[in-house]
């Protein structure tokens, strides 16, 4: 049991294990025949062995070699990046919603999260995490260590969404408190004015940051497959209306895809990686897609 495990309640050390598990079987499975990073910027690169020399540092010995051969050789790498990745997820109430997937966009948003943790841990790169609602709730500090996967996954499994979100002022934030260029990845349903939200991912961007952003929304929210007579209730405010789904159902769906087409297109302006998706889509094939692309 690790030192975060031993003060958390049974069934949270499950969903914890549950996670890791997850994680591993994404990553590993992309992973595999791979030997350069699957994502440009997340990790150096090894390239072959060299004889140590004086002036090398003794870190990149290879012990491995030397047990076998009784002589020294340090890694080669191609490239040295060592750029630090925040996971940044929306933990507001409207996250929490679902209506006939297993996974609430939360669920979704977390597992994405964990299998991105173990991806930068298992290359050796640092990642910290930070979550929000109206303001930054909690944040842990980038690591690169083994035990970093463990106090993220603990911290992911113990999140509980609440309150309403402000994604600008939230995101605004962050922007006050990265030092340098880092890898920014944002989990979201992005509900707000999508131009006040470009607004501080162009901030980001323009310091430097490289940001990709996952925009999660319930399957219902895509495809809206009510009919007849509906209550529809505001996830954060709880404000509920009545309405006849099949007359609302046309200009609906073409709202949220004038949402979505928003974002997709001022991210691409802005060199954003916007990542669409939805609840209906099994969250691995999603990411694995996404790790595919961007190689």
């Amino acid at each position: 049991m690790t030192n975060s495990e031993q003060y958390l309640r049974p069934d949270v050390i499950q969903s914890i294990k549950r996670l890791d598990l997850k994680a591993q079987f994404i990553v590993k499975g992309f992973l595999h025949g791979l030997h350069a990073s699957p994502l440009s910027g997340f990790s150096v690169e090894f390239s072959e062995h060299r004889k140590y020399t004086q002036g090398d540092d003794p870190a990149d010995i290879d012990w491995l070699i030397y047990a076998k051969t009784d002589k020294y050789y340090v890694k080669k790498y191609e490239a040295e990046t060592n750029l630090t990745g925040w996971l940044v997820v929306d933990a507001s109430r409207s996250m929490n919603y679902t209506f006939r997937q297993q996974l609430t966009k939360f669920d979704y948003s977390i597992y994405l999260a964990a299998a991105l943790t173990y991806l930068m841990i298992h290359q050796q790169d640092p990642v910290g995490l930070v979550t929000f609602n109206e303001k930054l709730t909690r944040s842990i500090a980038p690591k690169s260590k083994r035990s970093q996967l463990g106090n993220i996954l603990s911290a992911l499994a113990n999140l509980t969404p609440e309150g309403a979100t402000n994604v600008p002022q939230a995101l605004g934030q962050l922007a006050g408190m990265l030092n340098h260029a880092s890898l920014v990845m944002i989990f979201s349903d992005l509900l707000g004015d999508p131009d006040e939200i470009m607004k501080v991912l162009y901030q980001l961007r323009h310091a430097g940051h490289d940001v990709i952003l996952f925009h999660i929304l319930d399957e219902a929210e895509v495809h809206f497959p009510f009919h007849g007579r509906v209550e529809l209730e505001d996830p954060e405010s709880g404000q509920k209306i009545t309405t006849n789904a099949d007359a609302l159902a046309a200009d609906y769906v073409a709202a949220v895809e004038e949402f979505r087409d928003s974002f997709r297109r001022q991210c691409s302006h802005a060199r954003i990686d916007y990542v669409e998706l939805d609840t209906s889509i099994p969250y691995d094939k999603a990411l694995l897609g996404y790790l595919q692309a961007r190689r």
